[in-house]
């Protein structure tokens, strides 16, 4: 690893994923995505058939660890409530965009401006 290059972005999960047990996984690790893992899924047969399905094969490739599931595949990604689903998109366009899981904000209250990390507001 570069010194000081960060490649790995803890998260929590709004709701959770619920497995077929009915443990409930939240806390995961997202990788910094590479060109391949943008570039590959595009050969994926269901994503040729729905451009859609483009999220869902990307995700499970950067996402390396979400509770203590022993690895995610689309499968995992699939069986997402939306609103974990929206979450995840949004922490991927960020950390990739931007290299980090910071944002800059106003209060709508005060109108202060603060850095939150989105990582932190996912969780309750």
């Amino acid at each position: 690893m570069i010194e000081g290059l960060r490649t790995e972005f803890a998260f929590t999960l709004p709701i959770g994923y619920v497995d077929s047990a009915g443990t409930v996984h939240r806390d995961g690790v997202m990788r910094l995505a590479t060109a391949a893992d943008e570039i590959a899924p595009l050969r994926d047969p269901r994503v040729q058939q729905n451009e859609a399905y483009l999220v869902i094969v990307l995700l499970a490739r950067v996402i390396t660890q979400l509770g203590t599931l022993p690895s995610i595949t689309p499968a995992v990604v699939e069986g997402l409530y939306t609103g974990d689903l929206a979450f995840l998109q949004r922490f991927y366009r960020q950390v990739n965009e931007a290299g980090t899981s910071r944002i800059q904000v106003t209060c709508p209250a005060c109108s202060e401006e603060m850095e939150v990390d989105l990582a932190e507001l996912g969780g309750s």
